[in-house]
């Protein structure tokens, strides 16, 4: 075991100094009329509306459910809320099974539903009325829980319980979550359930909370607690562990430079604060309202001030979040054309792992769909009976039905978002099976496809505010058919070969399809009519190059391109692909050797204004994560309007010769990071405790791209100190977006991935902020924070 570092000493150094430690959480003249029980024994929603909830008195006493697996495995399972009202137990027949591996967090479910939403439920307990019917659908990769209970009433207390209880667990605030998550810790440390703590327990405890100490610095923290000198903390000893535990040094000191000797800090120098150092320009009008929303002291409400505990509050909410709150709404112009935005879009959407061999689903969709994807791809062949199905073609991905896709894409598409959702359409179907595909479009889309155009200008596209709640169709569309803007043409075909230039076709310059394939391959391909129809707006072409601006090609024609030839493109015809896309909607898609799903950056691609840059959404990575940060602006719609110099038709923009222009005002940018809290093991292994690093990272302009890290801290992942600044000169705001990755360090091989949270610099929030970080797979921790202060000045 390795000694305690520096950082981990500074938690007990001043043990004996009690004026270290306040005495309570409270301010201390606040008369608390409910004192709260114990911290080793205040259950989760003790103090809170569900305390006498039936529906989760139901769920605390358990019941018997079938668990689906397939059509042949159904089997009578027991499933439990434990005390936490956190967790699930589930029983498990398996032998070799831990009794960690037989429970689940509230918070690793991300939706409840009742009846066939699942694509089990839908293949596997069809015939078993919906009422008794319900899936657990999880946050990460891990597969749907589908459960049939007994009777309607047990499967409405287990959704309607679990929607509770996840419904207070997102209303909780940090500090509740903070105060929860100890309360957990404490309760696994508390061994034989005497709601006490020994020595014993308190190193363990520190372990799990991914502290590690030497035996001298647990023993002082202990004894330091032991007023009752009888080896064993309880109540109010563990209740002034958990205030040692919790302090925020680097808080209270900012605090104490406003707040007056009784530790108030009055309204005035509130606003003092938050105008001078974090930048607010309503200062004046956002003090008194943060008062009364963050302060917990009544005496210190009614006085309008704020104390220490309302100040941390203030700082750990979304008003002191990094990323701007009013940026989580929609507040950009909607009412421009469609080709001006940056548009979420999703490559080979059906598939749940890789291009080859995995799975295929719909839930692949609603999971797109729920992140804020407004593109999605449908790769259609030929199925039996009739129906046409959707998979990777030439390869072992499984297949699913078109008429399913769409049946999901209807009912999640404007769950997250308003704003259009573009499908796009890879056909490879025979005459009668394009029929089906538009006929099920139609008849199950209804209202929801467009099919017309949009009344008005038929010289450019209509914008995101014109097309709300509407499905668009990008696909081939035959050439001497009426056009979409109804200017000329013939209506009267039934059938037409049309060139069958698309993804596939361009992935065979990649040299990635098998003999097989390219024999099995023509160069036309018929397309039906009644499919044709469905294409309004968004008409797939080859592209033939920029083309004679005094004779530009139709808006609504699009051509798809393969990373490496739109990065070529960028990187030789930056300002022509600019111009370019302007007018027209552009859909990059992965190489083709990307058979493992991974990604490509997707930054230098919107650098020149195209809008439908196509990511595996399946796959984590950093360019997962900085493609969510950038959709995380405009309040997560899935559009965000692009620079104003990436929109002109005059603009001489072009990122990679970077020229005096309108390109807004240069930034530097100052970035201390201060410290981190609650970090999660990234190793489940009882004593690894993590030595975290931060990484920052400026994704933009080639000039722009920039890295700088901390040093290590050992052994702690509970409250780790750096302190340290960074300066950064950005060319180009308006193109940036700032990581933050947090590490732990290993000497000997790759560092682990702990977390990280992505932003657009212009969302950037100055002064004192806390950064949420996210999982790998981009949700948030519940309590794991970095905290930071934020400078932005003008370049000279």
């Amino acid at each position: 075991m390795k000694e305690a570092s520096n950082q981990n000493r500074s938690f007990v150094d001043d043990i004996d100094k009690e004026e270290t430690f306040p005495l309570n959480l409270e301010d201390t003249r606040d008369v608390l009329t409910k004192p709260k029980p114990p911290l080793l024994r205040r259950p989760f929603l003790q103090q809170g509306s569900l305390k006498d909830d039936k529906d989760l008195k139901f769920l605390l006493k358990g019941s018997q459910l079938i668990k689906v697996k397939s059509g042949s495995w159904q089997k009578q399972r027991f499933y439990k809320l434990q005390e936490d009202c956190k967790t699930i137990w589930q029983e498990s027949k398996k032998m070799l099974r831990t009794p960690e591996s037989q429970t689940f967090s509230i918070e690793d479910i991300r939706d409840v539903r009742s009846g066939h939403k699942t694509e089990g439920m839908e293949k596997y307990a069809k015939n078993i009325p919906e009422h008794l019917c319900f899936s657990i659908v999880f946050k990460d990769q891990r597969k749907n829980l589908d459960l049939i209970a007994n009777s309607e009433d047990d499967a409405n207390h287990w959704i309607t319980g679990l929607g509770k209880i996840i419904a207070h667990s997102n209303s909780m605030n940090q500090k509740q979550k903070l105060q929860h998550w100890i309360h957990s810790c404490l309760r696994k440390a508390d061994k034989n359930k005497d709601n006490k703590m020994s020595l014993k327990e308190l190193k363990n405890f520190l372990k799990e909370v991914n502290i590690e100490v030497n035996d001298y610095h647990a023993k002082k923290i202990f004894q330091h607690c032991d007023k009752s000198k009888t080896e064993a903390l309880e109540d109010e000893e563990i209740e002034e562990f958990y205030k040692i535990l919790t302090e925020r040094k680097e808080i209270d000191n900012i605090f104490q430079k406003y707040a007056d000797a009784e530790g108030f800090m009055s309204c005035q120098n509130l606003v003092r604060f938050l105008y001078e150092t974090q930048q607010e320009e309503d200062a004046v009008v956002a003090a008194p309202a943060l008062i009364q929303r963050y302060e917990p002291n009544e005496r210190a409400k009614r006085g309008n001030a704020m104390t220490k505990d309302g100040f941390l509050m203030y700082l750990l909410s979304e008003d002191g979040n990094i990323f701007n709150p009013s940026h989580s709404k929609v507040y950009q112009d909607m009412t421009q054309p469609l080709s001006h935005y940056l548009v979420s879009s999703s490559h080979n959407t059906y598939l749940m792992e890789d291009q080859l061999t995995g799975p295929s689903s719909t839930e692949a969709y609603i999971r797109a769909l729920t992140k804020g994807c407004r593109c999605v791809e449908l790769d259609c062949w030929d199925g039996p009976n009739s129906e046409p199905v959707i998979y990777h073609g030439y390869t072992l991905t499984s297949k699913i039905l078109f008429s399913d896709v769409i049946k999901a894409i209807k009912n999640y598409a404007f769950k997250t978002s308003p704003y259009p959702v573009i499908i796009s359409l890879e056909n490879h179907c025979s005459l009668d099976q394009q029929k089906v595909m538009a006929q099920h479009m139609t008849t199950i889309l209804q209202d929801m496809l467009l099919v017309v155009p949009i009344d008005g200008n038929r010289s450019h596209f209509p914008s995101p505010e014109q097309l709300k709640g509407k499905i668009l169709v990008k696909g081939k569309k035959l050439s001497r058919q009426e056009d979409p803007t109804g200017t000329n043409g013939n209506n009267n075909l039934e059938a037409e070969d049309v060139s069958d230039e698309d993804e596939a076709a361009e992935m065979e310059d990649e040299s990635v399809k098998t003999e097989v394939e390219q024999k099995g391959k023509s160069d036309t391909l018929k397309l039906a009519k009644e499919l044709s129809d469905t294409v309004v707006y968004c008409k797939s072409v080859h592209f033939n190059g920029f083309g004679d601006p005094n004779h530009p090609r139709a808006f609504y024609e699009m051509s798809s391109f393969s990373e490496s030839k739109a990065l070529k493109l960028a990187q030789e015809s930056g300002n022509s692909f600019i111009h370019h896309n302007i007018r027209h909607l552009s859909r990059i898609y992965p190489a083709g050797w990307r058979t493992d799903s991974s990604n490509y950056n997707p930054i230098d691609l919107w650098n020149v204004g195209c809008q439908i840059v196509a990511l595996n959404f399946q796959t984590a990575g950093t360019e997962m994560d900085v493609y969510q940060g950038r959709f995380q602006d405009n309040g997560f719609s899935g559009y965000v309007l692009k620079p104003e110099f990436l929109r002109d038709e005059q603009t001489t923009f072009n990122p990679k010769s970077i020229t005096e222009g309108t390109w807004g005002t240069r930034k530097k940018l100052l970035l201390k990071i201060i410290s981190g809290q609650q970090l999660p093991k990234v190793n489940k292994s009882k004593n690894s405790i993590v030595d975290p690093k931060v990484t920052v990272e400026i994704h933009g302009i080639q000039q722009d791209n920039n890295k700088k890290q901390t040093k290590v801290i050992e052994n702690n992942g509970f409250n780790p100190k750096w302190d340290e600044e960074f300066m950064f000169d950005v060319e180009i705001p308006e193109l940036a977006l700032v990581r933050f990755v947090v590490e732990d360090f290993d000497m000997s091989t790759k560092n682990d991935f702990i977390g990280q949270y992505t932003l657009p610099f212009t969302s950037l929030k100055q002064g004192y902020r806390h950064i949420h970080l996210l999982t790998k797979n981009g949700d948030p921790y519940s309590s794991s924070t970095l905290f930071v202060y934020v400078d932005i000045q003008d370049c000279d």
